[in-house]
């Protein structure tokens, strides 16, 4: 074929023309296919009465906490694996990282437990095997005695805990130093210091921080993305907090230890593991927080045990992933609240009850006045008091 030199130009000029194009078409190209990895890693969605829960009953929940509770932030309902509710309190929103507080201990903890799979670690270690240079020259016979299981189960042997900056994180050098008066694995002391610990273990046992070590072995392959932990004046991930991730990705991570370490038919975690961490290993009723219900269950490794024979993580004002096995329920919830015991209450008094053992009738005009109800909340502050 013979051009003229018009013809030649004019070619000329649609070709440099669908160039210049290209790196928005490239742009579009991307961001289709990032949009479907999200959606592929997202829980699957369903509505309550698929999986035998009442709009009507989450309904009256979500109207209970946002009049009660001074201010609920985030709430998500998952049944049988599916997102059956979900709302956030304006300006909080579903793509907004929160702050975990403690909740950040059980995601610790299960760095803990992979670290020990991946054969890193034994949880009868001693304390003092991974702090050589940072001991006392003169520890304790407690102190010496204290194992990796005392540190996750709380039950360390201080009778108050270290004291710390929130700002700066704990001290590794500070906690061998405090006083252990009681004989580790016998008595259950709240103790963050503790949690900060197995965080330094762990960087000592693997060379990376708790978010490094996590980040391909859990964030990855559930689909969490853009995770955050503040680290220590040491340096280490501070593990007893600072932990910041999204209201689904906590709901995601109930969701796999109600599946007992399995997700997507991959054992991620061990099933043994998930069976000590959230069982009972130390009795907590004669601690301070003992005098609420869901504080004197007792406590596993880094999980408190709840009412209902449910299992949780949870964090300072009222962050929580809330774990009920004999309904195949997992909730998240975050928050910025002081009357974290009233929040389970709400669950325990309207949830509860409407967790039914089979698929209910469908219901579209109660789901339609959920919905409108779950995309209308405002946080608010607590009312002055008078």
């Amino acid at each position: 074929m013979i051009f003229t030199r018009e013809a030649a130009n004019q070619l000329r000029n649609t070709m440099i023309t669908s160039l210049r194009r290209l790196p928005f078409v490239l742009a579009l190209l991307l961001a289709a296919a990032l949009s479907a990895h999200a959606a592929g890693k997202a829980l699957p969605r369903s509505t309550p009465e698929a999986h035998g829960i009442s709009s009507a009953a989450i309904r009256a929940y979500v109207e209970a906490a946002d009049q009660t509770i001074h201010t609920m932030h985030s709430f998500m309902l998952v049944r049988h694996g599916q997102v059956v509710a979900e709302g956030w309190w304006k300006p909080e929103s579903a793509e907004k990282p929160h702050v975990m507080w403690s909740l950040s201990k059980s995601f610790d903890a299960t760095a803990v437990g992979l670290a020990v799979a991946e054969g890193k670690l034994n949880l009868d270690d001693p304390v003092l095997k991974f702090f050589a240079a940072e001991a006392p020259a003169n520890p304790s016979e407690n102190l010496k005695a204290m194992r990796v299981r005392d540190l996750l189960s709380m039950s360390g042997g201080h009778e108050t805990e270290p004291k710390f900056s929130i700002e700066t994180g704990p001290s590794v050098r500070e906690f061998l130093a405090h006083p252990v008066t009681q004989k580790p694995g016998t008595w259950f002391r709240y103790n963050t210091p503790g949690s900060y610990m197995l965080s330094a273990i762990i960087t000592k046992a693997t060379g990376k921080t708790v978010l490094e070590y996590l980040q391909p072995r859990l964030f990855e392959p559930l689909g969490i993305e853009g995770a955050t932990w503040a680290k220590s004046a040491e340096g280490y991930s501070i593990g007893g907090y600072g932990l910041s991730i999204r209201t689904e990705d906590i709901a995601k991570f109930g969701q796999l230890y109600l599946q007992k370490g399995k997700w997507n038919g991959r054992q991620l975690l061990p099933e043994k593991w998930v069976v000590e961490a959230t069982s009972k290993q130390v009795e907590n009723d004669k601690a301070p927080s003992g005098k609420n219900p869901d504080w004197r269950q007792g406590y596993g490794f880094q999980f408190w045990r709840c009412q209902n024979n449910a299992f949780r993580g949870d964090g300072r004002d009222g962050q929580f992933c809330l774990v009920l096995p004999e309904h195949d329920v997992v909730i998240a919830i975050t928050a910025q609240t002081g009357n974290m015991q009233a929040q389970l209450n709400l669950v325990w008094e309207k949830l509860l009850p409407a967790f039914q053992a089979k698929a209910l009738p469908a219901d579209a005009a109660a789901h339609e006045q959920l919905k409108r109800t779950l995309a209308n909340l405002v946080a608010h502050p607590a009312p002055a008091k008078k």
